[in-house]
């Protein structure tokens, strides 16, 4: 009898992993009802990872990123341009 291959988690790449971070944050009530969220680089995610998906939410059309002091970053999206 064959058995199917085991399948091996690989632990997500720090691009994903910020990535999953920022969308949860993006995704949570209390943020989609303000439609702005603040974040900030964690310690351990990659400058270059940050950086990439920063430009990428930016590219989006109907978003806009705006770099605030001390590395902290704003998201925004509809009525946030009108605030």
């Amino acid at each position: 009898m064959l058995h199917p291959p085991a399948v091996t988690s690989q632990a997500p790449s720090s691009y994903e992993a910020t990535g999953r971070r920022l969308q949860a944050l993006i995704a949570a009530p209390s943020v989609q009802k303000i439609q702005a969220v603040t974040v900030c680089k964690l310690e351990h995610e990659s400058p270059e990872d940050w950086k990439q998906l920063l430009d990428e939410i930016g590219e989006t059309a109907g978003v806009r990123v705006d770099t605030l002091e001390g590395g902290i970053v704003r998201i925004g999206w509809r009525e946030y341009f009108d605030a």
